[in-house]
Formats: structure tokens, sequence, C-alpha cells
């Protein structure tokens, strides 16, 4: 679809809006959070609703197979990664990344405070997640000369790493070094951003017949969304309170700490975003993962055709200025 039919389309849902809202269902990845912060700003402050959607933000979780309940069709789209489109594409499903909020990966490895740098990590014991040894693992372990031997399993509790100064744990940049601040603990963050990993997190995937039979829809959730996060980083008061009735032990102070992150860092505006707009994602950065993936042999190029695993049209002209 070119800017102009999906410019069309936005507008005509923008324009009918009032009369009927379609319904839209957006599946997140974990409970209620600032990293979500965006999408719930659209709900509270209307923005949705002024482009013809009735959006719906169903809350995620540690247990939840997000894309079993997309491809169910229990939801349009859902919050995710360019590595996990991948690797839903290397099983058969059909995956498409159309926006990402975050411009960098927040995605991080915390260590205690005598650990400076990634090369340090070596003989470290390392808290890694099960899907990480599919998407960043394999690119760190390569880069810096890790060791599989180093790896126990990440239960999203910090009290291990806190227990034991010889290790580091992996973590959200918003949120796990937070909780080791207030246990008391010093530590540093490492972001593998910042040593050259390139995939995108909080993207917006859909399944390929949500973007090729709901483009209108699709378009106008996109550019509410981003008018979302952009209102979101100016006054995130109204979303928050959203949040935290979603999310009832979400506390002020931890949203507060993580809006502070994501502007302090430009984890939205920054990179790409600068120039072209919040939530956009282009070709050279998608293909950087893909073959990040595929040379570390966790997706198979037979089985990916890559230019079927993203859209930049939806976000392409957006030009939702930071």
């Amino acid at each position: 679809m070119t800017r102009t039919l999906i410019t069309f389309a936005a507008s005509t849902l923008l324009a009918t809006g009032a009369a009927a809202q379609e319904k839209f269902v957006y599946q997140t990845n974990w409970y209620a959070q600032a990293e979500h912060g965006g999408f719930y700003q659209a709900i509270a402050e209307g923005t949705y609703k002024k482009y013809g959607l009735d959006v719906t933000i169903k809350m995620g979780g540690p247990q939840l197979n997000t894309l079993q309940v997309m491809a169910a069709g229990q939801a349009d789209c859902m919050m995710s990664a360019d590595t996990a489109t991948l690797l839903a594409r290397n099983t058969g499903v059909p995956v498409v990344t159309v926006a990402s909020v975050f411009q960098k990966e927040p995605q991080v490895l915390i260590a205690h405070e005598d650990v400076k740098s990634f090369e340090q990590l070596k003989g470290k014991t390392l808290f890694i997640g099960a899907n990480s040894h599919r998407t960043w693992w394999p690119w760190l372990k390569a880069k810096y000369g890790l060791d599989d031997s180093q790896v126990r399993p990440y239960t999203f509790n910090i009290q291990p790493f806190v227990a034991d100064r010889n290790s580091a744990m992996q973590g959200f940049l918003t949120s796990e070094p937070f909780a080791i601040q207030k246990a008391g603990v010093k530590a540093n963050v490492l972001m593998f951003s910042d040593h050259g990993y390139p995939a995108y997190n909080t993207t917006i995937a859909c399944m390929e017949e949500t973007v090729t039979k709901r483009k209108a829809a699709l378009a106008a959730f996109v550019r509410a969304t981003m008018e979302g996060w952009k209102s979101y980083l100016a006054n995130p008061a109204p979303a928050n309170a959203l949040i935290r009735k979603d999310n009832p032990n979400m506390t002020e102070e931890q949203l507060a700490y993580s809006v502070a992150k994501l502007k302090e860092l430009g984890i939205i505006t920054g990179g790409d975003a600068g120039k072209l707009g919040i939530g956009v994602i282009t070709e050279a950065r998608l293909k950087a993962t893909y073959d990040l993936m595929v040379t570390s042999g966790v997706v198979e190029p037979a089985k990916v055709d890559f230019a079927k695993t993203y859209s930049t049209e939806f976000v392409r002209d957006l030009r939702v200025m930071p």
C-alpha cells in the first residue's frame, strides 16, 4: 500500500470513528509497566478512538505464549521483537514486524560493581532465560568468548544474583536494575545495543493476514500508538493510572524510574527515530538481525524468506517526531 493509500485509509477511519469504532486487540508480553506506556496513553487520552479504533490491551505474563494467542485469533497484533518474528517464521508461523517502539534493545546483563565490561564476564555464573539462547546469547558468546558452561536458568528473581558476587544476570534496563538498587546492591549494567547488537524490541508484530486484510485499522493503530508514546514521554500520568489499575503491584517509584531511563538513554527517541520518527523500522537494521540469527544457526534461510518478515509501509512516512 502506498503512502497515499495508507494516509487515506487512516483518514477514513478517523472520519468515521465517531460513528463506528473498529475493535482491535493488542497483546502485550508482560504485566503492565512503563515499557507499555504509549499504548496505555493512547487509550487514556482517546487517541485510538480519534482514529476510529476501540482498542483492548491484553496483559501478558511469564506463563503466557503470546504467539499462540495471536495465531489463534485472540489478538490482532502482539508486543514482540524482530528476533521473535524470525523465530516464529522459522517454525512456519507467518508473523510480520510492522513497527518498533524501542530503537535500542533494553535487554542487558547486570553484573556486580567489579565487572565493567563483557570481557570480564569470563568465568562468571550467568543467569540467562531459556529464550535468550535463541536470540542474544549466541551473539554475546561468540563476540566475547563466553561459554554455555557458565549459564544457569534465570527465573525472573534477582536473589540468586544478589547472593552470588561471582554472577551476572539478564534483565531489562528499565526494571531489574531498579530492584537490585533497592536491594542495596551496587551493580553495573552492560547494554547489548551499545556493542553492536542490532535487534529491535517492543515491536508491533501481526499475522500476515492482518497486514494484508486490515491495512486501514493497522495503519490507524500504528499512528495512534506512536502519538501515544510521544505524549507519554511528555506526561506519563494518564497512562500510569491505567497501568496501575491493570497491575496493582506496580509502584509509582518504579514507573518514574523506568520513564526516566527510557528518556535518558533514548530508548524510544534515539537512533533512526530522531530523524524518521517514533516507531520506525528499517530494512538494513532488520537484515542485520536476520544475518546474525542465520550465522548463529537459530534461523534457517531455507525456512525464512527475509522479505516476508517485515513491512515498513506503516512507519515509512509516519513521521511522529520526538
